[in-house]
């Protein structure tokens, strides 16, 4: 049986090209002078987005815990970024909402993400990224629970 050395696959690749990414766009962010993640700006992009959105979506869309998500709210109530309260009709939930601070911050981080995008993208064809597209959703789909 042949058994491909991990560094050889294109798992390693993807995760590669993720670290990669991410290290260059928290690089990028942190020269906003804020104190924040590139998870954290992502949190309060889905909840400016989705002012409804329980912290169990939250906890989803970013792949993480709802624990971790409950830190990282934690941290940016703490920093005035996001307020939160609560849910006036379900006591169990909490509404979370970007305050002035939040808006602000995002104002300069959504350009900053919409170049790091462009730089991971640079000399890839509309097709090669669709395909590039199609193809994860298969891994995707292979790798979901049935």
């Amino acid at each position: 049986m042949h058994f491909e050395s991990p560094s050889k696959t294109i798992f390693y690749q993807i995760e590669k090209a993720i670290k990669q990414y991410r290290t260059m766009a928290q690089v990028n962010l942190n020269q906003l002078g804020y104190n924040v993640t590139i998870n954290q700006i992502l949190l309060m992009i889905q909840i400016q987005q989705q002012s409804d959105i329980s912290q169990v979506e939250l906890a989803n869309l970013l792949f993480k815990d709802v624990a971790s998500v409950t830190r990282m709210i934690e941290l940016l109530v703490r920093e005035n970024l996001v307020q939160r309260a609560e849910n006036k009709i379900d006591r169990r939930k909490k509404d979370l909402k970007i305050t002035k601070k939040g808006g602000e911050l995002l104002n300069k981080a959504i350009p900053v993400i919409s170049k790091n995008r462009a730089t991971a993208q640079k000399n890839m064809s509309e097709d090669e990224l669709q395909t590039l597209f199609k193809l994860l959703n298969k891994i995707i789909i292979n790798t979901s629970k049935k």
